[in-house]
């Protein structure tokens, strides 16, 4: 598979299309996402504004083992270049002031690639942005949005994507100083 967000986004349209089909509504098709966001307990430091740039991303790449877990799939691995490609575009939707996965006229995968994640042949790839402020910018409030948008929650819980990068960055964004811009970038390898 090439090119994976194409992909990404229509199987997350086709789920949502065949579950009006079948007369599921959205109400019941989102019951039970609760157990998807873990505990302080267990995920520490997801409310804490004030910890480290460090800290908040590695309690977002917790949410998103905790859902997964709790969905019977394998954890995300860490991934260095996605990590970088994570950082960039958080950069990018800063710097050029777009909130957009094609943030300064790049293409989503634009960093992916730069960054080495697509060398060797087939790989897909996903891509959660997300920005608020204040404590609308904490790790909980993104990860709990994430999870209960079908497109976003596809990307977290998707069986084909083993890898994972996640950037915080805080800036600017729409008129509004102290912004926290969220990016997880998933990948997976055929």
């Amino acid at each position: 598979m090439e090119r994976g967000a194409p992909t990404t986004l229509l199987a997350a349209c086709l789920l949502a299309a065949l579950l009006a089909a079948v007369g599921v509504p959205p109400a019941a098709a989102g019951a039970g996402l609760a157990r998807l966001v873990a505990p302080p307990s267990v995920c520490r430091h997801q409310t804490d504004l004030g910890a480290s740039r460090t800290v908040r991303e590695r309690a977002m790449r917790c949410m998103s083992g905790y859902a997964r877990e709790r969905r019977g799939l394998a954890p995300l691995r860490r991934s260095r270049p996605l990590d970088r490609a994570a950082r960039h575009k958080a950069a990018d939707i800063v710097r050029c002031g777009e909130f957009s996965h094609e943030a300064c006229g790049r293409p989503f995968t634009y960093w992916v690639e730069r960054f080495g994640y697509t060398r060797g042949g087939c790989w897909s790839a996903g891509e959660n942005i997300a920005w608020g402020t204040g404590s609308l910018g904490s790790v909980r409030q993104i990860f709990v949005a994430w999870i209960h948008s079908p497109e976003h929650r596809r990307n977290i819980l998707a069986p084909e994507f083993d890898d994972l990068g996640v950037a915080l960055r805080s800036g600017v964004l729409e008129g509004h100083p102290g912004a926290r811009v969220w990016v997880q970038d998933f990948g997976g390898r055929c």
